[in-house]
């Protein structure tokens, strides 16, 4: 079925490429890092081809790798014959359904009715609209800076994870739904019926073998199971109390609710809540709050431990701050100016985006049943129906004939003129990218591409930015374990030939759900001396 894809690795009669997983997995010596590294040395001793082909069945779905912007592009655009680009991956439902629901948006396959839930939505991730709620994200960052003080104080190893998960599932929270979770309040939290089955489900994704071995685990899929109906079920009370209180606003003097989070907006033409409509719209909620906070609260950790290792980088973005913000709050700043103030986050906008680019939290999956060819470099077509097809943007994002001799390197400077985050700009009506600067647009794909980005990359973004912005001429973060500073004799640090500190190791990802940092980003807060 699949002899006409060309493949350079030696099949096993009964189990495909699984072999050559394991095999990579053991060569690495740590079964909980990310399978992409293993993927990597894989293409690496295979020639780096543009595309890979890997057959794991029985246990799971071919995997075409493509590792090129160029062939991923041709995937995701839209085009004539498929106007919402080649639909997603059955495995993205299969592994993540009890997280985000059968009908979300992220693993909808009909393209119109994926088209109909953007439509819904889009109007509360509108930038515009993303701006006003900026004193959710200032208050919800006060608390954050409360823990860091806290940790700062004790002097404690602290895992990052934790306190930026909170953070952020705090954040998307009130503004997807207007109510308070409290994430970041453990007295107060355990009251919140979907945050503490959200925890409990986030528990069954583990780290694994990256085939998807868990999803076989009836005990795990019983538990993924129990917890989504928990999570629903206190959805459907928030959801059901949004309609309520809009349908009176309807009947009132003013006409209209000062409630302006996602969910209002999303119901505010839905004329009668059917459990139809209900279940419709806790799927988007569950995929927003997911989403939502995991991958900002990767992008927090990994920008913390970046600019902890390149002081040249941390003295430029504090520099900017402190041209922007001088002895001022910058949370008073922020909200007294906040389109201008945001404007000017350059240099820390280059940092995110630079992050984003070596240690994006998320892909996507695509699969076509209907005679999608690939196009590559030769000319050559290839079909490539019936398997998953995954641009990998560990690859991608660290090509050397796009980003140069730096590739693997943190160098937020490449982005000097080019610091828009957002990868719905960069594609024209027809589908055809449209570069913004000297790098391809298409090289550039952490919320990915096309008409099914991520909706919520411009919120990713805005939090990065305000968070970054109090806290980090505020604190100094130090790695501790995976991922620590080398020190000399007198204990200072030693630096490379790149002016970076040397590390004893390099902080790896690991897979659950997302890409994260492997140990939890286990830091110690210091308060930075003036």
């Amino acid at each position: 079925m699949f002899a006409h894809i060309p493949s350079s690795l030696q099949p096993n009669i009964f189990f495909g490429h699984v072999g050559h997983m394991a095999a990579g997995f053991k060569k690495l010596g740590n079964s909980k890092a990310h399978p992409d590294y293993v993927l990597e040395d894989l293409w690496i001793n295979n020639g780096r081809p543009e595309f890979m082909f890997l057959d794991f069945r029985p246990i799971q779905y071919p995997i075409l790798l493509l590792t090129t912007h160029d062939l991923a592009e041709q995937v995701v655009r839209a085009t004539r014959s498929r106007p919402y680009s080649v639909t997603k991956s059955p495995t993205v439902q299969g592994e993540f359904g009890a997280l985000v629901g059968k009908r979300s948006m992220l693993t909808q396959h009909d393209g119109e009715s994926w088209k109909a839930l953007r439509k819904q939505f889009n109007p509360g991730f509108a930038p515009q609209h993303l701006v006003t709620l900026l004193p959710v994200i200032i208050n919800k960052t006060s608390l954050f800076i409360e823990k860091l003080d806290a940790a700062a104080t004790s002097g404690a190893v602290t895992e990052m994870e934790r306190l930026c998960v909170n953070c952020t599932f705090d954040i998307i929270g009130e503004v997807i739904t207007n109510v308070d979770s409290h994430a970041q309040e453990e007295e107060l939290a355990d009251g919140n019926n979907f945050l503490r089955n959200f925890r409990l489900l986030s528990e069954t994704y583990v780290s694994g073998s990256g085939l998807g071995l868990a999803a076989i685990n009836p005990l795990t899929q019983f538990k993924r199971y129990f917890y989504s109906r928990r999570m629903d079920a206190a959805l459907h009370e928030i959801i059901q109390d949004k309609f309520n209180t809009i349908q009176q606003s309807r009947g009132s003097e003013t006409k209209q609710t000062t409630d302006r989070s996602v969910l209002a907006l999303a119901l505010q033409d839905v004329k009668s809540l059917t459990p139809d409509i209900s279940q419709t719209v806790a799927d988007q909620c569950k995929t927003f709050l997911f989403a939502g906070h995991d991958t900002t609260s990767i992008l927090l950790q990994r920008l913390l431990y970046a600019l902890s290792i390149h002081p040249s980088c941390l003295s430029k973005i504090r520099a900017e701050h402190n041209s922007i913000f001088g002895s001022q709050d910058p949370q008073t700043v922020l909200l007294s100016r906040p389109d201008e103030t945001l404007k000017s986050l350059v240099y820390t906008s280059a940092c995110i985006k630079e992050a984003l680019r070596l240690w994006p939290p998320a892909a996507t999956a695509r699969m076509s049943h209907d005679g999608f060819k690939l196009r590559t470099k030769e000319g050559e077509q290839v079909m490539v129906d019936e398997c998953v097809i995954y641009p990998i943007q560990h690859i991608i994002h660290r090509d050397p004939s796009v980003y140069g001799p730096t590739a693997d390197d943190f160098v937020p400077e490449r982005w000097t003129g080019d610091t828009d985050t957002s990868t719905a700009t960069n594609v024209d009506a027809n589908g055809t990218t449209t570069p913004t600067g000297t790098i391809p647009a298409g090289a550039w794909r952490p919320f990915e591409r096309g008409p099914r980005n991520c909706i919520g990359q411009e919120l990713a973004n805005l939090e990065a930015r305000v968070i970054l912005a109090c806290v980090i001429r505020r604190y100094d973060f130090v790695k501790v374990g995976v991922g620590e500073i080398e020190k000399n004799e007198k204990g200072l640090p030693l630096i490379d030939a790149k002016g970076r500190y040397r590390t004893k190791s390099e902080l790896i990802s690991t897979m659950s759900v997302t890409s994260k940092p492997i140990d939890k980003t286990r830091m110690i807060v210091k308060h930075r001396q003036p």
